[in-house]
C-alpha cells in the first residue's frame, strides 16, 4: 500500500526507493530467480546466435537483473523484457514488470501501449519458434494451430499480469483515497471540536456576565436604599423616634428582599454547578454533538432562566415607593396605554430604572427625580432625569461606593433587545438616563 505527502516520507524505512525492508527482500528474490532464469536461458541463445556461452550467460544474467529496479523505473524493465523477447528469455522478468506497469500510477495509455508491445513481441516469437520446431520436424502440434498457439501463449503471458497489476493498482488507490477522505474527517472534527469549544467558552464568559450583571443590579439597589435609610435613621434617631423606628423597618425589609433574591440567584448557581460537577465526574466523553447542544443551551440560558418570575412594569410603582420611602423626591409619569411586553422586555425596563434611580442614590442623594415611562405602537421608552442635587442633605453621608458597572449593564441589556441606550449629563447639572426597546408584545390569551 502507498501513501502520500508527509505519511509518505515517514513511512519510508527502507533502502533507497523501497518504502519497506519487506519490498526490498522480495525484489531481490525475484532479482535472483529472473537472473538466474534468463542465465540458464542465455545458453540456448547464445548457442544459436554463435557467441561464447559465458557472453550469453552473463547476458542473460544482466538482463534478469534489471527486474531490481521495477519500483523505481517499471518502463524501463518492460522494455528490456521486450528487447530481449527474440532471445526467448525473461518469461519472469516480462509477467513481473507488466504487473508493475499496470499497478503504478503511470497513465492508461502508456500502460496499453507497453503492454502491447510486449503481447506483439511474445506472439511474433511464438509464431517464429512454432514454425522453427515444424520446420525441424518436431511433432508437437498441427500447423493449423499455430496461430491458436501464438495468440494463447502472448495472451496467457500478457493479459493476466495486466489485469492483476490494474485491479490492484485501483485498490490501492481506492484505499489511499479512503484513507484521505478518513484524515479530512478526522480533521474536520478537530476543527468543530476546536469551534465547539470556543462556543463553550463564549457561552461561559457570557454567563459570567449576566451572572454579575444580575448581582449588581439586585444587590446595587437594595444595599443603596439600605445605606440611605440607616444613614437618615443615624441623623434622625434622636431628634424623631417614630421615623427612626420606619426607617429601622425599612432597612429590614429591604436587607430581607435582597437575602431573598441572593438566595435564589445562588440556588440556580448551586443547580448548574452541580450538574458541571457531575458531568466532570462522568468517565465517558461527551459525543461532538452533545458538545455544541451545551454550548447552545448555555448560550441561551441567560434569556431562559430569567422566566416570568422576574421583575416586570406591574412592580414599577413599588420601585418608586422604595425610592420615596428613602427621602427621594421622585416623580413618576406614564404615557400611552400599558400592554403585556415579553418577559425579558419587561424586565430590561425595570432594571433600567431600577439601575438609575439606584445611581441616583449614590451620585445626586436628595435630588428632585423624573421617572417617565411611554408605551408607543412599536416600542417602549423609559426615560430617568435628576436634578442638581442640593448643597446639604442629610443622607449625603451615607459615601455610596461605586464600582462604574451600572451604566454598562444597562446598555448591554438595552442592545442586547436591538434597543437604544442614551445617558449623560444635563445641561441644568443634573443627569440622565435613556432607553429605548422595540416593543415585543405578547397576545392575549
Amino acid at each position: 500500500m502507498t501513501t502520500t505527502g508527509d505519511d509518505r516520507t515517514t513511512a519510508m524505512t527502507g533502502p533507497w526507493w523501497w518504502e519497506r525492508w519487506r519490498g526490498a527482500a522480495l525484489d531481490a528474490g525475484l532479482t535472483v530467480l529472473s537472473a538466474a532464469e534468463c542465465g540458464a536461458e542465455g545458453v540456448a541463445f547464445a548457442r544459436d546466435a554463435g557467441l561464447p556461452v559465458p557472453v550469453g550467460v552473463g547476458f542473460g544474467v544482466l538482463a534478469g537483473a534489471a527486474l531490481l529496479i521495477r519500483r523505481r523505473w517499471p518502463i524501463a524493465v518492460v522494455l528490456i523484457s521486450i528487447a530481449i523477447t527474440p532471445a526467448q528469455m525473461g518469461v519472469l522478468l516480462t509477467v513481473v514488470g507488466l504487473y508493475t506497469l499496470a499497478a503504478s500510477e503511470l497513465p492508461r495509455r502508456i500502460i496499453a501501449a507497453l503492454a502491447g508491445m510486449s503481447m506483439a513481441g511474445t506472439l511474433v516469437v511464438a509464431l517464429v519458434r512454432a514454425n522453427q520446431d515444424m520446420a525441424e520436424g518436431s511433432p508437437a502440434i498441427g500447423s493449423e494451430f499455430i496461430p491458436f498457439f501464438a495468440v494463447t501463449a502472448a495472451v496467457g503471458v500478457t493479459a493476466p499480469p495486466v489485469l492483476l497489476g490494474l485491479y490492484v493498482g485501483a485498490r490501492r488507490r481506492l484505499v489511499e483515497g479512503m484513507r484521505e477522505r478518513a484524515d479530512s474527517l478526522e480533521r474536520e472534527l478537530q476543527l468543530l471540536a476546536e469551534r465547539a469549544e470556543e462556543r463553550a467558552e463564549w457561552a461561559r464568559n457570557e454567563e459570567r456576565t449576566r451572572i454579575a450583571r444580575e448581582m449588581h443590579d439586585v444587590v446595587a439597589h437594595r444595599v443603596s436604599l439600605m445605606v440611605v435609610h440607616a444613614a437618615a435613621l443615624q441623623a434622625v434617631a434622636r431628634k424623631d423616634p417614630e421615623k427612626a423606628v420606619r426607617n429601622a423597618a425599612l432597612v429590614g425589609d429591604m436587607g430581607r428582599q435582597a437575602l431573598t433574591e441572593l438566595r435564589e440567584m445562588l440556588g440556580v448557581l448551586r443547580t448548574v454547578d452541580g450538574t458541571k460537577a457531575k458531568t466532570e465526574r462522568s468517565a465517558e466523553p461527551l459525543p461532538l454533538a452533545a458538545v455544541g447542544f451545551a454550548a447552545a443551551a448555555a448560550a441561551s440560558r441567560a434569556v431562559d432562566d430569567d422566566g416570568p418570575d422576574g421583575p416586570s412594569l406591574a412592580e414599577l410603582d413599588e420601585l418608586v415607593g422604595q425610592s420615596r420611602a428613602a427621602g427621594m423626591a421622585v416623580d413618576l409619569s406614564v404615557e400611552g396605554e400599558p400592554r403585556d411586553y415579553a418577559a425579558d422586555v419587561e424586565q430590561t425596563a425595570y432594571r433600567v430604572v431600577q439601575e438609575a434611580l439606584t445611581n441616583v442614590h449614590k451620585h445626586a442623594a436628595g435630588a428632585k427625580t423624573y421617572v417617565r415611562l411611554a408605551h408607543r405602537h412599536a416600542e417602549i421608552a423609559m426615560q430617568v432625569e435628576n436634578e442638581p442635587p442640593p448643597e446639604a442633605d442629610a443622607s449625603a453621608d451615607a459615601r455610596l461606593p461605586s464600582g462604574g458597572n451600572g451604566l454598562v449593564g444597562m446598555k448591554e441589556r438595552v442592545m442586547g433587545l436591538g434597543g437604544v441606550f442614551v445617558s449623560g449629563p444635563t445641561d441644568g447639572g443634573g443627569f440622565r438616563v435613556s432607553a429605548v426597546l422595540p416593543a415585543q408584545v405578547v397576545a392575549a390569551g
